[in-house]
């Protein structure tokens, strides 16, 4: 199976990611082959018409799965893609959205379960077949507590 990066963003909501691997952009040496900012090679968010064009690409390249990376942030292109296309849709929702909730949460703000829920439904709403997500094992183990206090 080939997953394909179909829309993936120039975001800052990559940067938790990038922090921790120390993988932020830099301006380098004469020897770095690094960009300065990885806008040279990640999509504008400003353009969503180029979504369309990645996506056909990757559809005749063969691409059994497309994504959109950021998740939240871009409900929008994944809903584009989703009705541009019949193969299934994977969604990541990136670092920066989970350290959002995270802070806001241990903040006292909104209640995690909740809010991480109601953020995944809403990319599943927009078209999302898929989701990564740094939440995996606690969604996975609400689901289950859930799935018991029914029985």
């Amino acid at each position: 199976m080939l997953l394909s990066y179909t829309a993936k963003y120039a975001s800052a909501y990559y940067g938790p990611f990038r922090d921790a691997l120390d993988s932020a952009p830099k301006a380098g040496s004469e020897k770095s082959v690094v960009p300065a900012n990885k806008h040279t090679y990640q999509m504008d968010p400003c353009n969503s018409r180029e979504a369309l064009r990645e996506l056909e690409a990757d559809v005749a390249e063969g691409a059994d799965i497309v994504m959109v990376k950021p998740g939240g942030p871009y409900m929008d292109i994944i809903k584009l893609v989703r009705d541009n296309t019949h193969l299934p849709v994977a969604v990541y929702q990136v670092s920066g959205e989970y350290a959002m909730i995270k802070a806001a949460c241990q903040n006292g703000w909104l209640d995690e379960k909740s809010v991480v829920m109601e953020s995944l439904l809403g990319i599943r709403r927009a078209g999302g077949d898929i989701i990564f997500t740094y939440f995996a094992k606690d969604v996975a183990r609400w689901l289950q507590e859930s799935k018991r206090a029914k029985l």
